[in-house]
């Protein structure tokens, strides 16, 4: 037994979760008090407000910048709305098949069975295990919907505040930014902590020693968080690419004006697709991650002789993990917004990395204190058939190698973007290093690790779009130029630490999926990115129209039709993104369903090699695109200079080149990240009545098809 008692173990995961929630509204209040045009106490006579151009009436720019924000924040809300209207029909209809399927394992009983772990006692029946899995299926959804929605709604808040914050200096701004990241970090983790905690304990009042059903049933929640993720990621990808292919091709290319231009017709499309792809998608992909990784440590735990011997606080090592990383992080932001400033543009981003170093360090101590706190000094894991026994200082490297393997896997990712160089080496070495530690709970507690500090990881990460889109409505606006290279700087940190991010997430989605497999291996033992391509055509068109039929449109002296950008973007990413959603969410059913496991195995263990491969091709190809067209833009270099200025050939086949990159680093890579993810958790999820499927293959084996009678296929469905 550890050291931790199990009732103040049932105090501190709570606490650290609501903390985490409370520090997410303190920094939204801070946030708030930048105020902008309609807010009742605003004061545009700042003195503080430092070089903007003479003349310039500073409440007529807030009173732009509210309208730019406001347009931008209608449209995010209405497709995100709109699309969680189909989600929701989705949720309902495969919930239904979980509870079918999974009921009909032993023909919807409601007698109790000898537990396969624990023996001597008895596990409550398939019916009760159905409606459970249903249930936490329905709140992992939930909850991956409101980390993605209430994201989306701070980084639409915060964009036109740091914008007027910049008017102060690059510092006020950068903190504005990163308070808003914040915000979604915290309300990402402590909510994906805080609603998983509650739903073992609502769960455990009727199961009681029942763990192995208990945390069974608790895998629902990965597969819902992750099934969201899915179809945020797809169709605010599709949104997203759609408009900023179709703004770059006509507005840089054949209209020669800036990317922000107002009188580009799919502008504010554009800025309303960072928010539902980058911010929206970006939550739900992570919280998926998160959910899916603490479900299998849980699920591989509750059949060790930590389940069977019922210990608590060994038992909930895993969200003790995702506690300690809460306050961790939270000691991390401080040190970013409080502790220290950034005077000069050159500062921004090494402070945005040392976010990340610093919450690795801290989170390291931490991991020590808690794997000799919680855990016994040895206990027995199943091993595909054989028991291992594993040291509590086993876990402690399992949950250390995974989570330094986040961030070396992301700097080799921003480094580099030749294969010579991909994480897939290093992760590979780390994944070998866990499991010869402590079997495949040694790569579910890596996952964790990795995922550990995901309210700094996401912070970072959501601040991005935020300085992105505050640069935009600095051009929109007519800002000086001042203020928009103040954003620039920003955003250009924001894409280098991007890519940290992306390796993140390619990296802790190899170890989530390991994971998730071989969870649905013990229980076995023992029991998309062409698709946005004729969107952004049409938008291109829609673009095109407009520039040449609206008179006095290149003039500036007429808007454009930005709500029919939107529409177009709206309408093709909604109903786009069902096709490859069914692919996925039907592919490990039906396979398992017609050819059994031992074939579903395969078709993992083939899309998790296949899927990390070509979703880090797809991430380090386009960045390369997008650092290209980069590059030229900055003519920083003399070699830069020489490739020519903007409208230049050089940079319009560069524009060209990133609006095949985009897609692929945006919206494909990420897309390849959830697939793996959630084939293996939904694999994990049906494995009971999967399991059974195998003697139907066994038929198809032994005799022709065309033989099988109708009667004996029959007498198998009964």
């Amino acid at each position: 037994m550890g050291m931790l008692s199990e009732g103040l173990t049932q105090v501190l995961i709570p606490a650290a979760a609501l903390v985490g929630i409370a520090f997410a509204l303190l920094q939204w209040y801070l946030v708030s008090k930048v105020k902008v045009s309609g807010d009742s106490s605003g004061d545009y006579s700042d003195k503080l407000i430092e070089e903007e151009e003479e003349g310039t009436d500073n409440l007529e720019v807030s009173i732009k910048c509210a309208e730019i924000q406001n347009a931008i924040s209608v449209g995010a809300t209405s497709f995100l709305l709109t699309q969680y209207k189909y989600l929701i029909v989705f949720m309902g209809v495969f919930a239904a098949i979980i509870f079918v399927f999974l009921g009909s394992v032993k023909g919807f009983s409601t007698k109790s069975e000898p537990c396969t772990y624990s023996k001597g006692n008895l596990c409550k029946p398939a019916l009760a295990n159905a409606a459970f899995t249903t249930l936490a299926f329905l709140l992992g959804a939930t909850t991956s919907v409101l980390s993605g929605f209430l994201g989306m709604k701070i980084a639409t808040y915060a964009n036109a505040r740091t914008t007027l914050e910049a008017r102060k200096g690059v510092g006020k701004a950068f903190i504005t930014a990163f308070r808003s990241g914040a915000v979604m970090g915290f309300l990402l983790a402590a909510n994906g902590l805080l609603v998983l905690y509650i739903s073992i304990i609502l769960f455990k009042t009727y199961y009681g020693d029942d763990w192995e059903g208990l945390y069974e049933s608790i895998t629902g929640y990965g597969l819902g968080g992750s099934s969201m993720a899915l179809f945020g990621r797809v169709g605010g990808g599709i949104y997203t690419k759609a408009a900023d292919v179709g703004a770059d091709l006509v507005g840089k290319v054949e209209r020669n004006i800036p990317e922000d231009d107002p009188r580009n017709p799919a502008v504010i499309a554009d800025n309303v697709g960072d928010n539902v792809g980058d911010i929206a998608g970006m939550g739900s992909d992570l919280f998926g991650s998160y959910a899916e990784a603490s479900c299998a440590a849980l699920f591989v735990a509750s059949i060790s002789s930590i389940g069977i011997n019922h210990d608590y606080t060994a038992m909930s090592y895993p969200l003790i993990i995702s506690s300690v990383g809460i306050v961790v992080c939270l000691i991390t932001t401080l040190l970013a917004t409080d502790l220290s400033e950034i005077r000069d543009v050159s500062e921004i981003e090494p402070s945005l990395k040392r976010q990340l170093v610093v919450s690795t360090i801290l989170m390291t101590v931490g991991i020590a204190v808690v794997s000799f706190l919680a855990l016994p000094s040895e206990f027995t894991l199943f091993n595909f058939g054989t028991e291992k026994a594993v040291k509590n200082w086993h876990l402690f490297f399992c949950v250390t190698i995974g989570l330094w393997a986040g961030l070396v896997i992301g700097y080799i990712t921003e480094y580099y973007t030749s294969n010579a160089y991909s994480p897939s080496a290093g992760c590979s070495r780390f994944l070998q290093d866990s499991f010869s530690l402590a079997a495949m709970y040694g790569i579910a507690v890596a996952a964790l690790g990795m995922l550990s500090t995901i309210a700094t990881g996401l912070a970072i990460d959501a601040y991005g779009p935020i300085s992105d889109n505050a640069g935009g409505i600095a051009e929109m606006a007519g800002m000086s130029h001042k203020i928009r290279e103040r954003t620039d700087a920003l955003d250009a940190a924001g894409n280098t630490t991007a890519a940290i991010g992306k390796g993140f997430a390619i990296g802790s989605a190899a170890l989530v999926s390991l994971a998730l497999f071989g969870a649905f291996r013990q229980q076995g033992w023992h029991q998309f990115c062409r698709r946005s391509n004729p969107q952004a055509l049409k938008m291109v068109e829609e673009v095109r129209r407009q520039f040449n039929t609206i008179p006095g449109l290149m003039e500036g002296t007429v808007k454009p039709d930005y709500a029919n950008c939107v529409k177009i973007s709206t309408d093709a990413s909604l109903r786009e993104m069902i096709p490859p959603g069914a692919l996925v969410m039907l592919t490990p059913l039906i396979t398992g369903t017609l050819f059994g496991v031992e074939t579903l195995a395969g078709v993992l263990a083939g899309s998790l090699v296949s899927g990390v491969q070509v979703a880090i091709s797809a991430s380090n190809t386009g960045g390369a695109w997008d650092n290209a067209k980069k590059y030229i833009e900055a003519g920083a270099s003399e070699h830069a200079k020489s490739l020519g200025p903007k409208g230049s050939d050089a940079h319009k086949a560069a524009v060209i080149g990133d609006t095949i990159g985009d897609p692929l680093k945006d919206t494909s890579g990420p897309s390849l990240n959830i697939l793996i993810k959630l084939m293996a958790v939904e694999s994990l999820v049906f494995a009971p009545i999967l399991r059974r499927s195998r003697w139907f293959a066994l038929q198809i084996s032994l005799r022709k098809i065309k033989t099988i009678k109708l009667t004996g296929l029959f007498r198998y469905i009964r």
